[in-house]
Order: structure tokens, then C-alpha cells, then sequence
């Protein structure tokens, strides 16, 4: 335990090198509310985290520490193998702003051997982060080539259409972006992604109708 203490006392050492006061405000402006925010950017954090030997416990440690830039080194330094769905859920319930969930899942998340057994489950969950994870996740699969059964896939668009009228601006943008790498897969899931647009285009919600079009401009240009 003293070793992760030193380690971290390190690692918070170098955050001090390179913290950033204009871009720690900025951030606290937007509404994040963590105890110390250095204002590092992400590829800073990369090299600094690169001198690090992933650790299961020092990850965890990190976590704990109400400050930015530690809970973001927490998912690049912990192995997937060791990070079971139970402490996925508790990171997720310790979430207090979508900029956290966009970088867990990118280092971490995606890298989890049962990222496709827990996505749909989380995009169906009440909780705001466990959604917010879940689309950002399904994305990321997505982008990775995950094929969707037809079962699966009527699952997804019916959470993801759902999220697209819902009220949550993170994750109607999450859900947008995942609708889009699935059309994205072939011409024909696109054709088929677009059919299902239509409806949504013709919302008196003004906001529900420009997400959609926002989708069906986004895979126009993309294919």
C-alpha cells in the first residue's frame, strides 16, 4: 500500500509540472465539480500515464481520489482482465460528468472481454452514466465491427431511438452517434437506417427532428 501511495504521490507530482490554470477554470465553468482539477489535456495524460506499469490496485487508488485528472489515469492504467462488471458499476454510479464516461469507456470500457454481453444491458438501465457508457460503448463496438443480430439490433434502435427523443442532451448525442456506425456498416443498413429516421424527421419536437436529421446528414456524408 505505501508503494501505491508513493506512486501516486509521483504521479501527482508531474500533474503539478504541467497543470494548466485557464483550462482548470474553463472546465470548473462547464460545471465540473471534482476537488482539484489540473486542467492537463488528454495526450499530456497519455505520457504521463505511459511511465506506469498497469496496475489493478494503483487504478483503484487513483479512482478514489476526487481529482480529475486521476480518475481519467484510472482507465488507462487498469488491466481489463481484472476490472469485473461489478466495479464497472460502481465507477459508473461514482460518474458526475459526461467528459469522465467519453474517457473511461474509450481506455478502458471498450477493452473489457464482456463489453458486448454488457452493453445492452446498460443502455437499458435508468441510471444517466450507465446509459451515457452504454451508447458510447455500443459506438466504439460498433466502429469495431460488431455485427448485430436481427434480435440485437432491434433492441439497440429501439433504446437508441428512445434516447434520441429523450431529454438528456449527452446522451441523445451518444445514442445519435451509434445509430450512425451501425447504418455505417453496410449500404444496406443504411437504407434501413434511414427508413427509420423518417418518422423522427416529421417530430413536433423541433429538437427530435434535428437530431435526426443531424443523423441522416452525418451518414449521407459518410458513405
Amino acid at each position: 500500500m505505501n508503494d501505491i501511495h508513493e506512486t501516486i504521490k509521483d504521479i501527482k507530482s508531474k500533474f503539478r509540472l504541467f497543470m494548466n490554470g485557464t483550462v482548470s477554470q474553463s472546465l470548473r465553468d462547464k460545471g465540473m465539480k471534482y476537488k482539484v482539477i489540473f486542467g492537463i489535456e488528454y495526450p499530456r495524460l497519455k505520457e504521463i500515464a505511459s511511465a506506469y506499469k498497469p496496475d489493478h490496485a494503483l487504478a483503484q487508488a487513483l479512482w478514489k481520489e476526487d481529482i480529475r485528472e486521476c480518475k481519467i489515469m484510472a482507465g488507462m492504467l487498469q488491466p481489463a482482465e481484472t476490472f469485473y462488471p461489478e466495479i464497472a458499476e460502481m465507477w459508473m454510479d461514482d460518474m458526475s460528468c459526461p467528459e469522465l464516461a467519453e474517457y473511461t469507456v474509450m481506455t478502458l470500457f471498450q477493452r473489457l472481454p464482456y463489453a458486448s454481453e454488457v452493453v445492452f444491458r446498460w443502455i437499458a438501465d435508468d441510471r444517466e452514466y450507465f446509459r451515457l457508457c452504454g451508447f458510447l460503448l455500443m459506438t466504439r463496438l460498433l466502429a469495431n465491427n460488431l455485427k448485430l443480430d436481427e434480435r440485437a439490433e432491434a433492441e439497440f434502435t429501439d433504446q437508441a431511438f428512445a434516447a434520441v427523443e429523450g431529454d438528456s442532451a449527452w446522451i441523445k448525442r451518444a445514442a445519435s452517434a451509434s445509430l450512425c456506425k451501425l447504418a455505417l456498416q453496410s449500404r444496406m443498413q443504411a437504407k434501413k437506417m434511414m427508413k427509420l429516421l423518417g418518422p423522427l424527421q416529421k417530430s413536433e419536437k423541433p429538437e427530435v427532428a434535428a437530431a435526426a436529421r443531424e443523423i441522416k446528414n452525418e451518414i449521407e456524408y459518410s458513405l
